[in-house]
């Protein structure tokens, strides 16, 4: 079965966040499934570099101008057309932002180029190889059920939201420069409360619609987490479901990972306790076996909880713990965590910005990871904290209930609890957690046992790729 992939970033080529790891490791664990898969991506200047381009597919004359698409494969051994177009995507900030963290102003060109391309893969643009599905992944590859739609269904379309709170939404005058009929801007269509919505788009055209996790499926058919398009979720119905997300194990494994200090396994934890007191020599906190470390790897936004983390970082560190932040984003946030770390050096340390090899040893040195959002489609975080034995710290909400079991007395009995989970999305909420894991601290066997456990799950990509397989042989493909 020859399935194509569409999205914005691929790890290891590019990565501003957890859709580069899903897409760099999901057509991995598909094609272990027999499946035939190829990404599309656009030429990003970080992604072409990591290729090994070995031609050109085709010239094509497109509403953006004339683009080439060319062929490689990543060092993983995966099949990548590129859609190179320098006018588009040779430009600095990052895919999505200037400098200045301001949308590029032509975004919907740049982004509706990746989707008429998929469309154009379809169709057969390549005489050596043809998709019988094309997989869309987020908003930036929402266009590609509508281009293929349009053309008269020349493969099947499944479409995959990440995160529904970013939707692409553009001026309606925007929508003349994209080429869809015109018929497509409608309230059945694009059309979304009078602008172009790439995200509704997926939604409405794609054969199937899937999203992260279970929960997370749920949670966005109702008014609350539904942002707008709650209505059209529900009509979608069976269309729609989720699919938990996975870890790479060749990326994310504290056995084998050359990132961190020393390596260790749910058996042999002495490593564990050299990489904390590697990071703690590193970021200067005090060195100490006795305090547990929590840590937050995020981008800082309120949807995270971020701010109810600094609301309570007192609870931590007047308890005895120690935090260490890396991550990015609102500007007083982040300036909120510096003051914070310059006035308890040694119990508080922040990084800013995002850094793959620091976020590893983070993840290797700390005791809990916290992840207190506000809503959470699924999250990669707490996956990776459940590998590293750091047991994560969240509210119950989308992926994170799905993947995490709370320490209480009948999950401890039964041998199930991993971490610690809360409900309400306040700063008193968050206090309950966070004494649940100091009381489970100051019980070391227990806290061990459930070390153990958290370690032990099978958060692989093989389950979600089992399912995945099934959803496209529902389609017929």
């Amino acid at each position: 079965m020859k399935i194509l992939h569409v999205c914005a970033e691929m790890f290891p080529l590019l990565k501003t966040g957890g859709l580069a790891d899903v897409s760099g490791a999901l057509p991995l664990a598909l094609g272990e499934q027999g499946a035939d898969v190829r990404v599309v991506l656009p030429g990003f200047p970080a992604i072409r570099d990591g290729l090994s381009i070995s031609g050109e597919v085709a010239t094509l004359q497109s509403f953006a101008g004339e683009v080439r698409l060319l062929f490689g494969t990543t060092a993983q051994g995966v099949g990548v057309y590129l859609i190179d177009a320098p006018h588009l995507y040779g430009r600095g900030g990052n895919p999505y932002q200037d400098g200045n963290q301001h949308p590029y102003a032509d975004n919907h060109v740049r982004f509706a180029l990746l989707g008429w391309v998929a469309a154009r893969l379809a169709e057969g643009v390549d005489p050596f190889w043809r998709p019988a599905v094309v997989h869309a992944h987020d908003w930036h590859a929402g266009l590609a059920p509508a281009y293929i739609a349009a053309v008269g269904h020349p493969a099947r379309t499944v479409f995959t939201i990440h995160n529904l709170a970013y939707q692409g939404v553009f001026a309606p005058s925007d929508f003349a420069a994209v080429d869809l009929p015109a018929h497509f801007f409608d309230v059945n269509g694009v059309e979304f409360h009078g602008h172009l919505s790439f995200m509704k788009a997926g939604i409405y055209f794609a054969d199937r619609v899937t999203t992260v996790s279970p929960t997370y499926a749920r949670e966005i058919t109702g008014h609350e987490q539904g942002c707008g398009l709650d209505g059209l979720l529900r009509d979608r119905g069976e269309a729609l479901s989720g699919v938990l997300n996975g870890v790479d194990g060749a990326v994310w494994n504290p056995a084998s990972d050359a990132l961190i200090a020393a390596t260790y396994s749910a058996d042999k934890m002495t490593g564990k306790a050299k990489c904390k007191a590697a990071l703690q020599q590193a970021l200067g906190l005090q060195e100490s076996t006795d305090a547990p470390l929590f840590a937050v790897v995020s981008r800082l936004t309120e949807q995270k909880g971020l701010h109810l983390v600094l609301e309570r970082l007192h609870e931590i560190t007047s308890r005895g713990g120690q935090f260490v932040l890396l991550g990015s984003g609102d500007a007083a946030m982040e300036s909120a965590f510096r003051v914070a770390a310059a006035e308890n050096p040694a119990q508080i340390a922040v990084r800013i910005g995002y850094d793959e090899a620091f976020s590893h040893q983070i993840m290797a040195a700390s005791d809990v990871i916290m992840v207190p959002s506000r809503y959470e489609p699924c999250g990669l975080t707490q996956l990776y904290g459940l590998k590293y034995g750091a047991l994560p710290l969240v509210r119950r909400v989308g992926g994170l209930a799905d993947t995490v079991a709370d320490c209480s007395l009948e999950n401890l009995q039964e041998g199930i609890a991993t971490g610690a989970v809360f409900d309400g999305f306040s700063g008193e909420e968050l206090t309950r957690g966070i004494r649940r894991i100091f009381a489970l601290w100051a019980r070391p066997k227990e806290w061990k046992a459930v070390r153990k456990t958290a370690m032990s799950c099978d958060f692989g990509w093989q389950a979600a790729a089992e399912q995945y397989m099934q959803l496209y042989r529902a389609l017929g493909a």
